[in-house]
């Protein structure tokens, strides 16, 4: 069995059986401070296999300013690695993932799921990228200054102030993220860029059609810019929303069909650390549901029935799994290495080093 990097082109280092965890107390707002990073979190990622992650940090929602959330949102990441500092490291280059790998560490990559804290400051981009930031998604599921999210119901594409946006990304070396990204908007950033560009964690529409998910062409588009395509472990990937390991495997099957072995990979949108009581979890799950819909920022196929995760991959093996799957599938060693991390690394090099 392959044993090489795991990198989660987006994922959660938290405990959510901590009390007061994102997770446990089912928060709309995504608050650092919230986060546990503790013993277990920091095990459970050592358990897992996992290389390296992107984390989401920064404004993505509510009513909070966001230039002001996001500044104090690295500083709380800054501090999270420093004091664990024997098990994570803070990503800046992609060396830095090879020097995890070959260290025992975890690299963390700071990344945003909204670029609504850029406000039309251009210069903001070059400060980002000087905190550590290394992944800019333009938008969540709503509009914002730079396009359509893939809820917003105009599908237009970039605005003129998001094609400046994606130039300065590019001028910056920051990755552009087109995950929660309407069609429109996510077509004119491929074709604007004068970088590759990533999806880091979507699935495929031709298999479920739901707004979260890519078009074939917008997934092609992106492997011929020389980017990447991270297929996430969410409901998204079944049309009942209750989604399966052999669902996310079948996505993945689908975006190596459409974008070639060197362009995909994982970006799972959760944590390594299991929820432990689901019931209790379960109970809580209609609110959290209700309140993302009243404002405005839930997707089609978040229900209160379903879980926001694959219940039969989460926890410390669900990449051990998810490899079992992709070898049962006929995928060589060196294609779910590729797939597990050495695609992200490699599209890393092209976008990070100048």
């Amino acid at each position: 069995m392959t044993t090489g990097m795991i990198i989660n082109a987006l994922g959660i280092l938290d405990n959510p059986n901590a009390p007061h965890s994102l997770a446990a107390a089912h928060k709309l707002v995504q608050d650092s401070e919230d986060l546990t990073v503790d013993e277990r979190t920091i095990a459970d990622a050592h358990d897992s296999g996992l290389t390296a992650v992107t984390i989401t940090l920064g404004y993505t929602i509510g009513d909070a300013e966001p230039y002001a959330h996001t500044l104090r949102e690295i500083e709380v990441w800054d501090r999270i690695i420093a004091e664990h500092s024997d098990d994570l490291v803070k990503v800046l280059t992609p060396d830095d993932i090879r020097a995890a790998h070959r260290d025992g560490r975890i690299g963390v990559v700071y990344g945003f799921q909204n670029a609504v804290a850029l406000d039309y400051d251009l210069s903001r981009v070059h400060q980002f990228r000087d905190l550590g930031v290394r992944v800019i998604q333009l938008t969540y599921n709503q509009a914002n200054e730079l396009g359509d999210g893939a809820m917003a119901p105009d599908n237009r594409g970039l605005t003129p102030f998001g094609r400046e946006a994606v130039e300065a990304l590019c001028d910056s070396r920051i990755m552009v993220d087109l995950s929660h990204s309407g069609e429109n908007t996510c077509l004119d950033a491929i074709r604007l860029a004068k970088l590759p560009v990533s999806i880091n964690h979507t699935g495929c529409r031709a298999l479920v059609d739901l707004p979260r998910n890519k078009t074939d062409e917008e997934l092609r588009l992106v492997a011929e810019s020389g980017g990447f395509v991270g297929i996430y472990f969410m409901p998204f990937v079944h049309p009942t929303g209750h989604a399966r390991a052999a669902d996310v495997v079948e996505h993945i099957v689908h975006a190596v069909n459409v974008c070639g072995e060197e362009h995909v990979g994982i970006g799972t949108d959760g944590s390594v650390t299991s929820i432990d009581d689901l019931d209790a979890y379960q109970s809580r799950l209609a609110e959290h549901v209700a309140q993302r819909k009243a404002a405005g920022v839930g997707a089609a196929g978040e229900r209160a029935d379903t879980y926001p995760f694959v219940v039969d991959l989460r926890g410390v093996g669900q990449f051990r799994r998810l490899i079992e799957l992709l070898a049962q599938r006929g995928f060589s060693d060196e294609r779910i290495d590729k797939i597990m991390g050495r695609n992200f690394l490699a599209y890393a090099d092209r976008v990070w080093t100048a």
